[in-house]
């Protein structure tokens, strides 16, 4: 029920923004304004009417989930209790990924060894943890952002520094899909702020493209990764050929 609440009020919203009254709806659907009232506030709609009123909205039915999808409130960040917990069981890591990133159960173990069994016990830890919301038959709803961030010096941002990052950059990066820039220079403090900025803009739109190709079928999509980053440094090389008490320029 709780979803149908959503999606109605996600309807009434999506209504009032075009100033479509319950009057102006119980004209166009040729009802009284009472029955357009009682229908909305006993939240029952037949499939045919909700497509209906869905189309006096300009809207498609995926159009609504979509948009009720986007109001809901996602976890951005994951407590210490959570990290650790995926960090724990590679394969609850690993089944967290595919799941933010729209694999389907199937789709999980007929490519992972996850039997139909472990699954059930992954799928309940997840849900334990209130990393997903386990539904009736396995169905699963997401619970965390998909680009939730990691906290720092969190058990994942750990995993990072030991395991992947040192395999992430073991390439040449000359594949035709590969690409890495390396560029240094000196700069302001306003300018750092201005490039952190141009991470977060890019960070942001390599997730909205994530979230958009997520509904093409798997054998259209290929695992990527990314690492945007910037910081005042120095070479160790170069740090230790400095004088004592001399900063960096």
């Amino acid at each position: 029920m709780a979803q149908i609440d959503s999606l109605v009020d996600q309807l009434k919203r999506s209504l009032k923004q075009q100033g479509i009254t319950y009057a102006e709806l119980s004209r166009r659907l040729r009802l009284s304004e009472s029955s357009v009232k009682r229908m909305f506030s006993k939240r029952s709609f037949s499939l045919q009417r909700l497509e209906q009123i869905c189309n006096l909205a300009g809207l498609e039915i995926s159009d609504l989930v979509e948009l009720m999808n986007e109001q809901r409130e996602f976890l951005t960040e994951l407590t210490p209790e959570q990290e650790q917990i995926l960090v724990a069981d590679p394969k609850l890591l690993v089944l967290t990924y595919l799941l933010i990133n729209g694999w389907r159960l199937r789709e999980v173990t007929a490519n992972f060894r996850i039997d139909e069994q472990e699954m059930d016990r992954l799928l309940i830890q997840l849900d334990r943890a209130r990393i997903i919301e386990l539904l009736p038959f396995n169905r699963v709803k997401l619970l965390t952002a998909r680009n939730f961030t990691w906290r720092k010096d969190g058990p994942i941002q750990k995993l990072f520094a030991r395991q992947v990052q040192g395999e992430f950059l073991d390439s040449t990066f000359s594949g035709s899909s590969e690409q890495l820039r390396f560029v240094g220079g000196m700069l302001s403090r306003p300018a750092l702020t201005q490039m952190q900025r141009s991470i977060d803009r890019i960070a942001g739109e390599f997730d909205e493209l994530a979230r958009r190709d997520s509904i093409l079928p798997l054998e259209e999509r290929h695992g990527c990764s990314a690492v945007f980053a910037i910081r005042p440094w120095e070479f160790s090389m170069f740090a230790q050929l400095r004088r004592r008490n001399q900063r960096p320029g």
